[in-house]
């Protein structure tokens, strides 16, 4: 069977630009067959691999999930990432060479009915920045990526759910997707408001059941509840701040999503996970200090965060919109591409993201000893927050999820969206 035509972002551009971050903050798993191609390729130290370089292969992980990985250097890089911030493997034998989540990266691929919707991940600094050739001329290239990954059933995998009470088939769910995207794609109003416009919309169809809506009818009822949420849902203009047991929760959020969990984070042993729990019951407390989980951070009270640094200026907010569509248009926000929730959670948690965002973005400049926020602190916290969003198993956990259930069911989201966009 033909593998699916692509359904590709289109408001991103992406190369490769050898910053080799990617080298440096992910544990490479690799198969059988690769580690084989690996250690037939005979490395020698005149390829800048030194002789006391062993393994170039880790079989590592916890007991009940060991699996071949790409080993590390000390200094956290891998052992193929050479001085240019060039792949080895790469340089010497072309990039089919390389494992296959290397090649993949930032890349996602998600099956969506007949087709096939194409991702990135924004932990990745040319996402960011959008750097490199529009995605949309990579479609051949993105081709043999999808023949690689994409299973040959794919056509057969149903959509997720709208709701826990509601189910629809791929095209209306398509529908779904394209409504919540045009909410966000007016650009004529500030991204703050769109959020809280695309959150009353995910509101409004979670209480709605569609066994008797479909198609033309689908497409009407979307449309009226678009333009209501858009005339009925304004930014406040002396915004409440969110509830004390909100904040809780957010900080909480907001900890796991400032962490580094790199080869040298790993490597900490026992210390490292002593230093994480002194560090949570820090961020649950919220007074004094917070404690910097990597060096991007340092130290600065709590109460700092809390106060006005000005709101985005207009790169951070095209960047921001950028991130949400790409996400939202590569279904990169629920079903199987987001630990299996349905539309609405998945949106609930892919908006606590801005929050999420402008709260590391503050910590970043106020590191810097700083009370405005520019746009390289939002892009930087952006690529700390996203490589974490969809791939971390915590984010997926019954814990994180009930956490995102009661922020969304007290209304703390929406005041959180305001709060940290002042």
């Amino acid at each position: 069977m033909p593998v699916p035509p692509l359904q590709l972002p289109i408001v991103q551009n992406w190369s490769c630009h050898n910053c080799g971050g990617c080298c440096r903050q992910h544990l490479i798993e690799i198969t059988e067959e690769e580690r084989q191609r690996i250690l037939q390729q005979n490395w020698t130290a005149a390829d800048g691999i030194p002789p006391d370089q062993s393994p170039l292969v880790w079989f590592a992980g916890p007991p009940w999930k060991r699996r071949y990985r790409l080993a590390h250097r000390p200094d956290g890089a891998c052992v193929f990432l050479n001085e240019q911030g060039l792949c080895r493997i790469h340089a010497k034998f072309g990039e089919r060479a390389k494992p296959l989540p290397c090649q993949l990266y930032p890349y996602a691929f998600h099956p969506g009915g007949r087709k096939v919707a194409v991702s990135l991940r924004f932990s990745c600094p040319s996402v960011v920045a959008n750097r490199g050739k529009p995605v949309d001329q990579q479609r051949d290239a993105l081709k043999v990526l999808e023949a690689q990954v994409v299973p040959t059933h794919a056509d057969r995998i149903g959509p997720p759910p709208i709701s826990p009470r509601g189910q629809v088939d791929w095209a209306d769910f398509q529908r779904f997707v394209e409504a919540l995207d045009d909410v966000l794609a007016e650009a004529q109003t500030p991204l703050t408001s769109r959020l809280l416009q695309a959150m009353a919309f995910v509101r409004t169809i979670s209480q709605a059941k569609f066994d008797a809506i479909q198609g033309a009818r689908l497409v009407e009822f979307l449309q009226i509840v678009s333009g209501a949420v858009r005339a009925e849902a304004p930014t406040p203009e002396n915004p409440a701040p969110p509830g004390r047991a909100g904040r809780l929760q957010f900080r909480m959020v907001a900890a796991h999503y400032a962490r580094r969990d790199t080869f040298q984070d790993t490597e900490r042993g026992w210390r490292g996970r002593v230093r994480l729990f002194q560090a949570a019951l820090t961020f649950a407390r919220g007074r004094g200090l917070a404690t910097p989980l990597q060096r991007a951070f340092r130290e600065v009270p709590f109460a700092t965060l809390e106060e006005p640094f000005g709101g985005l200026n207009a790169e951070s907010e095209a960047i921001l919109t950028r991130y949400f569509r790409v996400k939202i248009q590569g279904l990169h926000f629920c079903g199987p591409a987001y630990y299996n929730v349905p539309f609405v959670e998945g949106f609930y948690s892919l908006a606590l993201v801005f929050p999420v965002v402008l709260w590391l973005a503050r910590w970043l400049a106020a590191s810097d000893s700083r009370k405005s926020l520019t746009t390289d602190d939002v892009s930087q916290a952006l690529a700390i927050a996203d490589h974490h969003h969809g791939y971390s198993p915590v984010l997926g956990s019954r814990s994180s999820r009930r956490r995102v259930r009661l922020l969304t069911h007290h209304d703390d989201l929406e005041r959180l969206i305001v709060w940290y966009a002042r």
